[in-house]
């Protein structure tokens, strides 16, 4: 019970730092926060911040972290086939859905970290970790021989499109839910754009 507790308020304060690091990079950006500023805005002494970090960087770095090991646990047993059933039945793929939900608990540093004041090469290595799941995940179950792009391509674009869904739903203040962006993502994903956008081939004369 007290290793609990103790877990808990280690997580707390942790947060906290994320926190201030969030406001700060918000407010001057990465490179102009010191450690003095952290421990200010945190309201936590020096001895504090400390403990659990070596400088800022391992700060950024390590909360960089805890978000890709939350989108990898989420996203474990993920399965295409089972999103195309739920998508087909109109209803949110729960791994989706689940994911989302996680982006809305983080969005004040998701959306500080992937904007102008943000971490550019976490955009990066973002959308190459993305990349790495819809690889893992997708290619054993593709048509090898009813593909109609080659798998690079397919898998950059994919990495691409959902890493700038999210983008502009935290951008647009999370405006849908997370059950309706995942629906309209899964939708565009599974049936292509030009199928939900409605375009429709030239009748033959």
């Amino acid at each position: 019970m007290t290793e609990k507790i103790a877990d808990k308020r280690v997580a707390r304060t942790k947060r906290v730092i994320r926190d201030a690091l969030t406001q700060l990079m918000e407010e001057k950006g990465f490179e102009e926060i010191t450690v003095r500023d952290l421990t200010e805005k945190a309201q936590i002494n020096r001895g504090t911040f400390y403990l659990h970090y070596r400088d800022k960087y391992d700060l950024l770095e390590q909360s960089e972290e805890e978000i890709l090991k939350g989108i990898a646990a989420i996203t474990e047993n993920i399965d295409p086939v089972d999103a195309m059933a739920y998508t087909s039945n109109d209803e949110p793929f729960p791994i989706i859905l689940k994911l989302f939900e996680f982006f809305q608990e983080h969005a004040e540093f998701l959306e500080v970290i992937l904007g102008a004041n943000g971490n550019a090469s976490f955009q990066v290595k973002l959308k190459s970790f993305i990349k790495k799941i819809f690889y893992s995940k997708l290619v054993t179950k593709l048509d090898k021989e009813g593909i109609q792009v080659p798998v690079e391509i397919l898998l950059a674009y994919l990495s691409s499109a959902h890493l700038g869904v999210v983008q502009h739903w935290l951008e647009t203040g999370m405006e849908k839910s997370p059950r309706e962006i995942t629906l309209i993502l899964t939708k565009m994903t599974l049936l292509g754009p030009g199928y939900v956008a409605g375009l429709k081939p030239p009748i033959e004369k």
